[in-house]
Order: structure tokens, then sequence, then C-alpha cells
């Protein structure tokens, strides 16, 4: 925790449990009908994009797959614009166009949530290849679950990154199953981490992805090096709560193994942290956590409340007629 100033470390509790709150916000709101087509749940993975987002500066660039809500919170996109989005209402992060797997913001360098497995890879090694040919001093850090490190999206991205040398950081958000298949059903190499040897590159490890400290010290190192001398590729060791969507039956998987998961919750073992380390610290967390609740209401409210796109929306911001 060296070089963590109080301030920062509740900074990074609040997103922590504003996500949760605001997945939860969701599931609910997805049950009521109010959210449409797929919603792919943060929940359990909260350290792992707090702490990642944490190490970048705001040169830097992120780009995930379509479980993108609590990396979109964590990167500092409005929650109310967020939860409109989720609503398709026009004053969404996209709109209203693009719904829960589509989620981006220009201004703060997050280049979205794709749908298509993988689809975004390529994008992120193009992002590293402009900057590196701009001589910018900026790195992208490309999130995948661990049922994207077996398309060929996957092999290609990565080896023109090594072959060029790009600033990114390849980080495998391994929560242990590929939709509803376990990783070692699968991979040969379990290890994602250890593929980065097959393709030239920095072997950035494995990391827990229940610590938002460690994945922070993680991450942070992993840009300091793909700044300077090309790609990384590591792991973090996560696990979701919920199911791979919200229509999920969960067959593949034990209620037993999710609550021993659960025993490991990253928001309450941080905040048992931050108790240990700060005196008097538990009243501050709580009133932390009952703003949090209000911001989501505010964002509920907000979406509801706001217009649906218009026939000129649809029709808005394309290439052709």
């Amino acid at each position: 925790m060296a070089g963590l100033n109080k301030t920062t470390l509740l900074d990074w509790y609040r997103q922590m449990v504003l996500i949760r709150r605001f997945e939860e916000k969701c599931a609910e709101l997805y049950q009521q009908g109010k959210i449409g087509g797929f919603l792919h749940l943060y929940i359990g993975q909260e350290a792992t994009g707090v702490g990642s987002v944490a190490a970048l500066r705001p040169q830097d660039h992120a780009i995930t797959a379509y479980r993108d809500h609590g990396l979109a919170l964590a990167r500092g996109l409005d929650p109310k614009a967020i939860m409109a989005e989720m609503l398709g209402k026009r004053t969404g992060v996209s709109g209203g166009k693009g719904g829960s797997m589509h989620l981006a913001s220009r201004e703060l360098n997050f280049w979205g949530g794709y749908g298509i497995v993988g689809g975004h890879l390529p994008l992120a090694a193009g992002i590293a290849l402009k900057a590196k040919y701009n001589e910018e001093d900026e790195v992208v850090l490309c999130y995948m679950g661990d049922g994207a490190t077996n398309i060929g999206y996957f092999h290609e991205s990565l080896n023109l990154s090594a072959v060029w040398d790009l600033p990114v950081i390849w980080l495998v958000e391994n929560n242990g199953y590929g939709m509803g298949t376990a990783v070692d059903r699968a991979s040969g190499q379990v290890e994602l981490h250890k593929r980065a040897v097959g393709y030239g590159m920095k072997d950035g490890g494995r990391v827990d992805g229940m610590d938002v400290i460690a994945v922070y010290e993680a991450i942070s190192d992993a840009a300091r090096y793909a700044s300077k001398n090309g790609p990384v590729l590591m792991e973090s060791m996560t696990y979701r709560f919920q199911g791979h969507s919200m229509g999920d039956p969960e067959r593949y998987r034990s209620k037993e193994e999710v609550q021993r998961y659960a025993a490991g919750d990253p928001i309450g073992k941080f905040r048992q942290t931050l108790v240990e380390k700060y005196k008097d610290v538990a009243g501050e967390l709580d009133k932390i956590e009952d703003a949090v609740v209000a911001t989501v209401a505010e964002a509920v409210e907000y979406a509801e409340n706001s217009p649906a796109p218009t026939y000129e929306d649809l029709v808005a911001h394309v290439y052709a007629d």
C-alpha cells in the first residue's frame, strides 16, 4: 500500500461499491423488462476493474468486451448517462442505440464494450499502433475473458503486437468460465499468461483479481514496461458471482463453489483492509455506501425520465443511406 493515500483508497472503495450497487439495480431493471437484450454483470470482478483502471493515465486507452458496465464506471463515465444507455434512452452514452454491451467515451479514451467475442482485440492493436506510429506516450489496456483466448482474433492481435512492439497490455479477466465452459475443458495450457512465450512478448504472470491493490500494482508495472518495450500478456484471477448473463441457468457450477468464492468478496476484503489500516474509518465507509445508493437511485430516475431516441437519431451517424 506504499504510496497510496487514504483519499485514493477511499475513492477506490466508492468505485467498487458503486459498481456493485449499479449492477444489482440493473439486474432488477432487467427483470422488470426495462432493460432489453443481453445483460452481463460485473459483480465479483470489481477489484480487477477498479485496480487496473486506476493504473492508467488520462491519455491511456481502455477497451473491453460486453461485460463493460463496471469498467465504464471505473473509467469515470457518468452513472446517469450509463443507466440511460441501459434503458435505451437518448441521453445515454451511445444515444440509446448501443445498450448494455456498447458503452464508450471518446473524451475518456474508453473505446467501448463489444458484443462479438474477441472482436475488440484487433482494435486494441490498432489503437496501440496509432500511438506508436505518432510517437505518442500512450498505453492501451485491453480486457478479455478467458473464453476469448482460443480464437483467431487473439492469435492475430497478440502476434502483430509483438512483431511491432506495440504499447498494449493484454489482460485476461480469468473468471474460470467462457460462458459455461471451464478453462481446463477448453485450453490445453490453463495458465493463459504463459501463452506470452509463444508470441515473444513479456509474460506478466497472474495477479489476485480479488485484491484491488495487488491489481493496481501489477498493472502499473505492466504499463511502465509496455510504454517503453512493447506488449505484455497477463491474467487477473477473478470470479463472477452471477451467471454469464441474466439468462444463464448456471448448471455448470455448484452453489457451494459460488459460496466459496463469495466468502472472498473483493469489496468485503478491501473494507476489512481499510478498517485495519485506518482507525475509525468504518463510519466513513458507511457514508460512502449510503451516498452510492443515492447516486444509483438518481441515475435510475434520470434514465426513466429521459426521452427515447427519435427516427432522426436512428438514421444519424451512418456512413451511407
